[in-house]
């Protein structure tokens, strides 16, 4: 059952085994409902993610829901928000082994969230119109430097580089490919691949030798 208590707001009671009552509110509620809505979209894909499926895993009613999210696309944004998270990026004094190090951690997070998304999320690109790029750029914190432009960066200030104008295609390329391996083979890239982007790809590019 659900009650309001003045100054607290909505809560979620549910009752213990020993016949108490527990109540969830605030950040606690708020975590247990995206929590619910994770798992929905994991097993149901967008089209089974509806308030009447997260309520119910949540153990909340649909108004508790709509006060927090008024569109199914917040809930959504709020889900994925909670579980994109920022992939490390290695600062070992080498341009080199930043970037394989950042790719294989990018491999190793990522991948299933890749998977997840053009597979579960289709109805919602197809409904909104929308793709991966430009949802993963919602996600991201406004102002925040790619991985790849911090990556450039460093060794910039390091002399490892030249400070020249570099187009964004070339600076976030090794992503960019470990992201099409992903996605036409809906697996983790294996670090072969990810050795070869990085020394075969993309530091001729950027005019520098690959493997020593």
């Amino acid at each position: 059952m659900h009650s309001v208590v003045p100054g607290l707001g909505t809560q979620t009671t549910e009752r213990r085994a020993d016949g108490g009552a527990t109540r969830r509110r605030g950040a606690e509620l708020e975590d247990a409902i995206l929590d619910a809505a994770w798992d929905v979209l994991v097993e149901q894909g967008y089209h089974g993610f509806t308030y009447e499926a997260v309520a119910a895993r949540a153990g909340t009613s649909r108004p508790v829901l709509y006060r927090r999210w008024p569109q199914r696309e917040d809930l959504l944004l709020a889900t994925l928000t909670k579980y994109w998270q920022l992939i490390a990026v290695p600062d070992t004094g080498s341009l080199r082994d930043d970037a394989i190090g950042f790719l294989r951690n990018a491999d190793a997070d990522r991948a299933g969230m890749i998977t997840l998304m053009s597979v579960q999320l289709a109805g919602y690109f197809r409904e909104t119109g929308t793709s991966l790029g430009e949802l993963r750029e919602t996600l991201l914190p406004p102002g925040q430097a790619t991985a790849f432009e911090t990556i450039v960066a460093r060794a910039v200030e390091r002399g490892e580089l030249p400070d020249v104008p570099r187009s964004s295609r070339v600076v976030n390329l090794p992503l960019d490919l470990l992201r099409h391996d992903m996605f036409m083979t809906m697996h983790a890239v294996p670090d072969e691949s990810i050795v070869e982007i990085v020394d075969e790809v993309w530091l001729p590019l950027l005019g520098m030798p690959g493997s020593p």
